[in-house]
């Protein structure tokens, strides 16, 4: 299975790419919100996204809403945010 993680955190990026890759996945690493957007939005395929929502120079809920606008990819978001608001905006 191809991954995109997008996580701007190093020790929870690399900790997560070694065990996908440990697993047998192939795992592409972005760290911020604009690469992300500009590597989904490409010709590139991944068979599903880790997403963090915390992300640099974009928010990870505006890629998602992008990237929803034109592909189906399954998604599982990471986050430590944890309010109503944020959990119901990204199944919206």
């Amino acid at each position: 299975m191809r991954v995109l993680l997008v996580e701007d955190d190093e020790l929870l990026g690399d900790g997560l790419r070694t065990a996908l890759a440990r697993d047998g996945h192939a795992v592409d690493w972005l760290r911020d919100g604009v690469h992300a957007q500009q590597a989904l939005a490409g010709s590139e395929h991944w068979d599903l996204v880790l997403l963090d929502l915390g992300l640099p120079r974009r928010d990870g809920l505006a890629v998602l809403r992008e990237l929803r606008r034109h592909s189906k990819v399954p998604v599982l978001i990471l986050t430590a945010r944890d309010g109503v608001d944020d959990r119901v905006a990204g199944l919206d």
